[in-house]
């Protein structure tokens, strides 16, 4: 049974940005760009501190992982609202760009459920670079304005994170944790130790 002392330091970062999300979707509502951009900065900042002291203090865990993809993910959600709201003119003018990568993600999310019944939690360096230049992006933006040349990146990176996403959805026959990336994962033992037992049996 799991209660609070089963959660270590990292995983807490991760409930912050959960936590956090329906206060910031308020703070759009009210139309309070400032305050909502400097917030959305401390979550993304604690998805950088979360990750750091996992691997600091060696307690990373697959459950660890699964709450961090889910902070990303619904901070992300959160950023994206907050640019519908304050910045809408830019996301009309670009959202033929921003709809390739987001149609990506939910067929990545649809296979992911349908094969693990749970979101993947990769973390490949792919997936860590996208993150990071999604936050720079729409940090700059809601800050300062649009830089095009980082959106056309932040969009080609996260087409081909995706992309590398939905392959190892078909590499790994059981959900796993922590795959730097397809190159890495052909020589994974985990996915070759699942392969031995279908054999045998």
């Amino acid at each position: 049974m799991l209660t609070f002392k089963n959660y270590n330091i990292a995983d807490w970062f991760s409930f912050y940005r959960i936590f956090a999300a329906p206060f910031l979707v308020l703070i759009i509502w009210s139309g309070q760009r400032e305050l909502f951009t400097w917030l959305l900065l401390l979550s993304y900042s604690t998805d950088m501190i979360d990750g750091f002291l996992a691997r600091k203090l060696k307690i990373t865990s697959p459950r660890g992982s699964q709450l961090d993809s889910m902070g990303d993910q619904i901070t992300l959600v959160v950023g994206f609202i907050g640019l519908l709201r304050f910045e809408f003119e830019f996301i009309s003018e670009q959202y033929q760009w921003i709809l390739i990568p987001f149609v990506l993600y939910c067929i990545q999310m649809i296979i992911a459920f349908k094969k693990y019944r749970k979101a993947t939690a990769f973390h490949t360096y792919l997936a860590k670079l996208s993150a990071v230049i999604q936050a720079v992006f729409i940090l700059w933006l809601l800050f300062f304005g649009p830089v095009y040349w980082l959106f056309y990146t932040m969009i080609i990176i996260g087409i081909v994170e995706t992309i590398e996403e939905i392959l190892l959805i078909f590499l790994y026959p059981q959900w796993v944790a922590g795959v730097k990336g397809y190159i890495w994962a052909r020589n994974d033992k985990r996915r070759e130790r699942k392969q031995q037992e279908e054999e045998q049996t």
